[in-house]
């Protein structure tokens, strides 16, 4: 190889390195303008958002300050939202429990929501995410995810895909319940 062309490619590879280096700090959020300083992930504070249920109650984030709270994000066709759902119904369903579950669907209509609640004999509350805002807040990249935050209102777990370890589950809420960020 001329050393000429070993230059070319020297250079070439260097310019790669620069573009991958500048997508990756992209990525990592410091252009968005969010607010959000990267990922979110355990010990940030979690996003704030309104939202309205099916039955049309008012949702806020700030009301449930001093609780610990489950944040669920899913849709009906997702299969391993569908799977875990009995899993966090009974979070919800537990009396002796001090957490507060959210269960935010993402994108679908009242009706397909409505159906598929009636159909699955759950009563948990559900508000919709229509336009994408809350999903996009919790960067949401795949259903799907779980947010646990503490009393304080940060993040203690963030977990994409399907909880299938109850047990593990009553850890993080136990975690998050005795925090102290």
């Amino acid at each position: 190889m001329s050393i000429s062309l070993r230059r070319i490619v020297t250079l070439l590879i260097l310019a790669a390195a620069v573009a991958a280096a500048l997508w990756v700090f992209y990525q990592s959020g410091s252009n968005r303008g969010e607010g959000i300083a990267g990922r979110i992930a355990a010990g940030m504070p979690a996003p704030e958002f309104e939202a309205t249920t099916l039955d049309g109650q008012k949702v806020r984030l700030k009301d449930y300050q001093g609780q610990t709270v489950l944040i669920n994000f899913w849709a009906s066709w997702c299969k391993p939202c569908v799977r875990e759902m009995p899993l966090l119904n009974e979070v919800h369903t537990a009396s002796d429990s001090g957490v507060r579950t959210l269960f935010i669907n993402v994108g679908e209509s009242k009706g397909t929501v409505s159906e598929f609640m009636k159909a699955q004999k759950f009563s948990f509350p559900v508000s919709i995410d229509v336009t994408g805002k809350i999903s996009t807040a919790y960067e949401v990249t795949a259903l799907p995810a779980t947010f646990i935050l503490d009393k304080a209102g940060y993040i203690r777990n963030a977990q994409l895909g399907e909880i299938t370890d109850f047990a593990l589950l009553e850890q993080w809420l136990a975690e998050a319940e005795h925090s102290k960020f």
